[in-house]
């Protein structure tokens, strides 16, 4: 299959999706998820697919929405990409529950900045490696919306409900290393030694039972997939009610402007 956001390699068992919009620090768009949402789903059937590992490509992992795209569309009138009409009956804030629910296991090599919607990918990882040069922002609060893509749920479980509360609360940017300090990641490595060191860990994952290992993560998860779903679409919900606000236009304008937001509570 042909993507246009992503890139999907597989050699030896190991599958690597990397997102593909450097210029962008790898902003996602609704296309973007479609992309990633297709590609992990792709896998349940793969038998020869033991191990994923999602990356950016240059300097960012993830850097959340493209709101610069978004805005545009908007002001332009585009309604959102619509898909099958499978795509447009499910969400596609449950991208990340995809990945979640995906049977194998997966591997966040996390190279750069991962905010907002790329935290929530990084989050629905089984593992998260990240380069001393990785840094984390639960950015919504900045611009005036609550999390989303699965944050409020996997964070707290991740992090311990406090500090998630406080990431969520204030979308301040943590480094790698607090990142490892509160749990977020298991490793943190030299830029250059991130990509060896996931890929290391991925082999050695492969090698293993195949059959033992999927059902090892079917077992860690169980309980949590359908609780992440009805997560996902009660963020949904509360999303579109925050922007609708004056505050989140408030938000994406000064992001777009470059200065400090200044929220009046409407």
């Amino acid at each position: 299959m042909t993507y246009t956001d992503i890139r999907v390699e597989k050699k030896d068992g190991i599958v690597l999706l990397t997102l593909n919009r450097p210029d962008k620090l790898n902003a996602v768009t609704w296309d973007s998820w479609r992309e990633i949402t297709q590609a992990v789903g792709s896998l349940g059937e793969d038998d020869e697919a033991r191990v994923l590992v999602v990356t950016g490509s240059g300097r960012g992992f993830c850097s959340g929405t493209d709101l610069a795209a978004a805005a545009a569309a908007a002001a332009a009138g585009e309604a959102p990409p619509t898909g099958s009409r499978s795509e447009r009956l499910r969400s596609r804030f449950l991208a990340t529950a995809a990945i979640v629910a995906c049977p194998k296991p997966t591997i966040a090599a996390v190279n750069g900045v991962a905010a907002g919607g790329g935290l929530s990918l990084c989050l629905a990882c089984d593992v998260r490696i990240a380069s001393q040069e990785a840094r984390f922002s639960a950015i919504w609060s900045r611009r005036a919306l609550v999390p989303d893509f699965g944050c409020s749920y996997l964070l707290p479980r991740i992090v311990g409900m406090g500090k998630a509360l406080e990431l969520m609360y204030t979308g301040q940017v943590i480094d790698a290393q607090e990142a490892l300090a509160i749990g977020l990641v298991s490793q943190v490595v030299r830029a250059e030694e991130l990509m060896p060191t996931a890929m290391a860990l991925a082999e050695r994952i492969a090698k293993g039972p195949p059959m033992a290992i999927e059902l090892a993560k079917r077992l860690a998860y169980r309980g949590w997939r359908e609780e992440l779903e009805a997560q996902v679409e009660y963020e949904e919900y509360l999303q579109r009610l925050c922007i609708e606000s004056e505050d989140a236009q408030e938000g994406v304008r000064s992001f777009l402007e470059k200065r400090d937001p200044i929220f009046k509570g409407r």
